[in-house]
């Protein structure tokens, strides 16, 4: 029997999700962008994921979404020793350009409107702040997040062979 070479220590894994989204339309594009990018999971607080047309990849079928029915559920479900990274607009906030991702990361965006509450912001490990002095689409944000990570990732990973 062969032995499941998981490369977790090396290449950490992550996932990310919406509280309180606005349109399900983000959720099925985030979805897909995480599929695509290589997120292990995606996830909702408080408003339940309607099948998307957004999700044009079937990406319900590649990786598990979970829902929270409040915010205290999703963090006693948090994976052991994963590091929860706040997508924030503000003064506390590091610029994505400067920010260094977790091995084992949980990036949690808020609804465009009003971002994430305070209660949110103060159970994050760590903020960070896209470019720009408006709020960004939720999907489109996640998508910069995810391809962020993976890229300044990928340069710090051994050469597997």
């Amino acid at each position: 029997m062969t032995r499941l070479k998981q490369q977790y220590e090396a290449d950490g894994f992550f996932g990310i999700g919406i509280l309180n989204s606005e349109s399900e339309e983000n959720i099925g594009t985030l979805w897909r962008s995480a599929h695509i990018l290589g997120a292990a999971f995606i996830f909702t607080i408080d408003k339940r994921y309607k099948k998307q047309s957004t999700d044009v990849t079937r990406s319900w079928t590649k990786i598990p979404l979970y829902h929270y029915e409040n915010f205290e559920e999703f963090i006693r479900a948090l994976p052991y020793d994963t590091q929860l990274v706040g997508v924030e607009m503000g003064e506390a906030s590091v610029a994505i350009d400067e920010f260094e991702h977790p091995p084992r990361g949980v990036y949690l965006l808020g609804c465009e409107s009003i971002g994430l509450p305070m209660k949110a912001i103060k159970a994050c490990h760590s903020l960070i702040s896209l470019p720009g002095n408006f709020s960004l689409n939720v999907a489109t944000a996640g998508s910069i997040v995810i391809y962020d990570r993976i890229s300044k990732i990928k340069t710090r990973l051994p050469v597997r062979g």
